[in-house]
């Protein structure tokens, strides 16, 4: 199953370092959390790990492959705005994740979608935003990746969706797959972490299993999380 490897990595936009080389080794069978504050990178090194950007120096690999054609197929990627089509319904839009996924689970992703009370037939366009979220989650989850890149997934949301988005996200990954969750919303998330990256101006602060954090620093990942990017 897949590991995760990035070695070196930067990434620059003009004059702008969204990442300032980054080296980092990740093992199948975790979930992880890459945690920072707005603009520290995050969305940048998931969008070089899911093949949208390209590094401009070092690189990374998903089970010794460098994203591509390949790695696509076993990545489940979840960005952080809605990219579905506005004029799709459920039906259509599970077609369309059935065509492009050889490992999209469609019974499991209708179950999910009923669990909702979501109509099929109706349009993204009359889908609140809260929804819209869960359905687009809903879709991600139901695929038996081998890496899920889940980019503020509970962001925006009221806390009764984050809590449904975190019951999805525990329920139905593949156990054998490594789960990357990017977030701001340490508390909300911390209870389903194994492994902890912090992450500033583009360079990894920490990189350490969660029951780590706790034993060897004597307070949660939140408190340690507030000490490391207080203003």
């Amino acid at each position: 199953m897949a590991r995760i490897e990035i070695n070196g990595l930067t990434k620059t936009f003009g004059d702008l370092t969204a990442l300032d080389d980054v080296n980092v080794s990740l093992e199948n069978g975790q979930i992880v959390g890459l945690l920072g504050p707005n603009g520290s990178g995050k969305t940048t090194l998931i969008k070089i790990l899911n093949g949208l950007l390209t590094p401009t120096a070092g690189y990374v690999t998903i089970n010794d492959m460098m994203p591509g054609v390949e790695t696509k197929a076993m990545v489940a990627y979840l960005p952080d705005r809605n990219a579905l089509p506005d004029y799709m319904n459920s039906d259509q839009l599970m077609d369309l994740y059935q065509d492009f996924f050889d490992d999209f689970d469609r019974a499991k992703a209708e179950a999910m979608i009923d669990d909702l009370g979501i109509d099929r037939k109706q349009s993204m366009k009359k889908l609140s935003k809260g929804t819209k979220e869960k359905l687009q989650l809903c879709l991600v989850m139901a695929r038996q990746a081998e890496v899920y890149l889940l980019d503020e997934p509970i962001g925006g949301v009221d806390p009764a969706t984050r809590d449904y988005i975190l019951r999805t996200i525990i329920s139905n990954y593949n156990e054998d797959a490594v789960v990357i969750i990017s977030t701001h919303l340490i508390s909300d998330i911390e209870s389903v972490l194994d492994d902890v990256i912090f992450i500033k101006e583009g360079r990894i602060m920490l990189h350490k299993a969660a029951d780590d954090i706790r034993a060897e620093k004597g307070e949660s990942i939140d408190g340690l999380f507030r000490e490391v990017f207080k203003c």
